[in-house]
C-alpha cells in the first residue's frame, strides 16, 4: 500500500512540473499587446516582465537629425546596423525606437510628422556599447546610460523594436525576438518532490523484500 502510495504521489508531483512548464511557455508565447502608458510608467525600471512586450502608444519623432545608427547588428547573415530614433510618447517619456535595419549607416532618413500612433515589442538595455560617435551618430549597442547623456531627453530604460513597417523609412523592418524556451528548471521544486517519492517508494519495497527474506529465512530454520 505504501508502495502504491508514493508511486500516485510522484506521479501527481510530474504532472504539477509539467502544467508549470506547459504554463510558462504560453505566458511566453501569448502575451497579450497593451498600451505602453498603462504598463510602463515615466522613470520606473526596465522589469522582467516587460522583456518582448508588445505595445502600442502614440508618439511624435524627434527631429531626424538625432536618430542613431546601432552598429554591428546581423540580420538574415548580414551584418548591418539598426536605426534608431527617439520618440515622445503622449503621456510618457521619450523611448528609443528601432525603426528598421540597413546594410550600413548612412543618410539619416526623414520621420512621420505630427503624433503617429506605434506598435512595437519592449527590449531591454543593451550592453557594451562603446563610445558614442556624434559625428557619425553610430554606436555599437542600444546602451541606455550612454545614450541618455548625448540626447536632451528623459528616456526609458529600455527600447522598442518598431513593428510597423510603415515606420521603417525604407529600411528593412527588424523581426522581434523569439521569446526564449521555458528552461527546465522551471518548477524544479516539483520535479524534485516526485523524485523523491519515488526514492521513498523503492525504499519502502526493498523494505519490503528484507522483511520477508528474512520471515522466510526464520521459518526455514524452525524447521530444520
Amino acid at each position: 500500500m505504501a508502495i502504491v502510495f508514493c508511486v500516485v504521489m510522484g506521479l501527481w508531483q510530474a504532472g504539477v512540473y509539467d502544467d508549470r512548464q506547459v504554463h510558462e511557455q504560453a505566458d511566453k508565447r501569448a502575451v497579450p499587446r497593451v498600451e505602453l502608458t498603462d504598463l510602463w510608467k515615466a522613470d520606473s525600471p526596465f522589469l522582467k516582465t516587460y522583456n518582448h512586450r508588445p505595445v502600442s502608444f502614440e508618439a511624435q519623432f524627434a527631429p531626424a537629425d538625432q536618430q542613431i545608427w546601432v552598429t554591428g547588428k546581423e540580420q538574415d547573415g548580414r551584418s548591418g546596423a539598426w536605426l534608431v530614433a527617439p520618440v515622445q510618447v503622449v503621456g510618457g517619456d521619450t523611448l528609443l525606437l528601432v525603426r528598421g535595419w540597413a546594410p550600413e549607416p548612412g543618410a539619416l532618413p526623414g520621420v512621420p510628422a505630427g503624433t503617429v500612433p506605434v506598435r512595437a515589442v519592449l527590449e531591454p538595455g543593451e550592453k557594451n556599447a562603446g563610445a558614442f560617435d556624434p559625428a557619425t551618430r553610430t554606436i555599437g549597442a542600444v546602451r541606455i546610460p550612454t545614450l541618455i547623456n548625448e540626447m536632451p531627453y528623459d528616456l526609458y530604460s529600455g527600447f522598442a523594436i518598431s513593428t510597423d513597417a510603415d515606420l521603417s523609412g525604407g529600411l528593412e523592418p527588424v523581426p522581434p525576438p523569439v521569446p526564449s524556451d521555458v528552461p527546465w528548471t522551471t518548477g524544479l521544486r516539483n520535479l524534485a518532490y516526485a523524485l523523491q517519492w519515488w526514492v521513498f517508494g523503492l525504499f519502502a519495497a526493498f523494505m519490503w523484500w528484507r522483511m520477508s527474506t528474512e520471515i522466510r529465512s526464520a521459518s526455514r530454520a524452525k524447521v530444520a
